[in-house]
């Protein structure tokens, strides 16, 4: 594990394996956590990669910066620090944001494109702004029942959704920068790739939980998108990597291995 300054900002990552560079970035309100299994199942066939972006995880809480475009030149710079040359980004929910972007604006710097349960590439016009100012109160006064409840009343994978994978969902909640909570919000409700996407030619991997509210949204993206494949998983939700890490890591694997025909 180390840490590197990377566009004023200093960001944790750390580096598993040799060969292919596979660079993972998470979601939203997550953290490496939630790409942990895959990672650990990937890293004897790739040189894995993990990130965290700013104000969220171990990585620094910047003033600003707090948004999809700054996490995908963020994303660049691991990739420049580390020397990776091209690499295949793989971005869960809110890094998917972060893939569509590096897809559209910066395709020189991928080799393939993994997409996890993406946001929509219209962005979420559904985010609740003032469910989020409850959400840090609640976390001011260390409320973490605010948070489990729903967590609990969601579950329908009791094997790898317990009590002990809510309390560290719930840790991580607690070390988010405000800034991070706030910005990466407006962010995403005011994205907007759709009419890049047929021009997006890198070979991508759409994967997604058929338990995921944005499993529609992820259906219509992958149709627009020339060169890709889609993977849907049958008892996986948003946490697709969590509920299906066998799965998900053999479907990473066989695209890797794999050259797509354009569609």
């Amino acid at each position: 594990m180390a840490h590197a300054i990377v566009n004023g900002a200093r960001l944790w990552y750390d580096v598993w394996g040799s060969g292919e560079p596979l660079l993972f970035h998470h979601g939203y309100t997550a953290s490496r956590d939630n790409w942990m299994p895959v990672a650990e199942r990937l890293a004897s066939r790739y040189r894995v990669v993990l990130m965290e972006c700013r104000g969220a995880g171990d990585s620094e809480h910047t003033e600003s910066g707090y948004s999809l475009e700054q996490y995908a030149q963020d994303a660049i710079g691991i990739g420049q620090h580390l020397h990776l040359g091209r690499f295949t980004f793989a971005g869960h929910s809110m890094g998917g944001g972060v893939g569509y972007l590096l897809a559209t604006r910066f395709p020189e710097v991928l080799s393939r494109l993994v997409l996890m349960a993406p946001i929509p590439s219209g962005g979420i016009k559904s985010l609740d702004f003032h469910g989020i100012e409850e959400h840090l109160r609640a976390r001011n006064r260390g409320d973490r029942e605010h948070f489990k409840a729903p967590m609990r009343a969601s579950r329908f994978r009791p094997d790898v959704q317990t009590e002990e994978w809510f309390e560290r969902r719930i840790n991580h909640l607690f070390k988010l920068s405000e800034g991070h909570v706030r910005g990466s919000a407006e962010s995403m409700f005011d994205f907007n790739v759709v009419k890049s996407l047929s021009s997006v030619l890198t070979p991508t991997l759409v994967i997604a939980g058929a338990f995921d509210e944005l499993l529609q949204a992820n259906f219509h993206d992958y149709q627009l998108l020339p060169n890709a494949t889609l993977h849907v998983f049958s008892r996986a939700g948003h946490d697709v990597a969590i509920h299906e890490p066998d799965g998900v890591a053999d479907a990473i694997d066989a695209f890797m291995r794999s050259c797509l025909p354009s569609r």
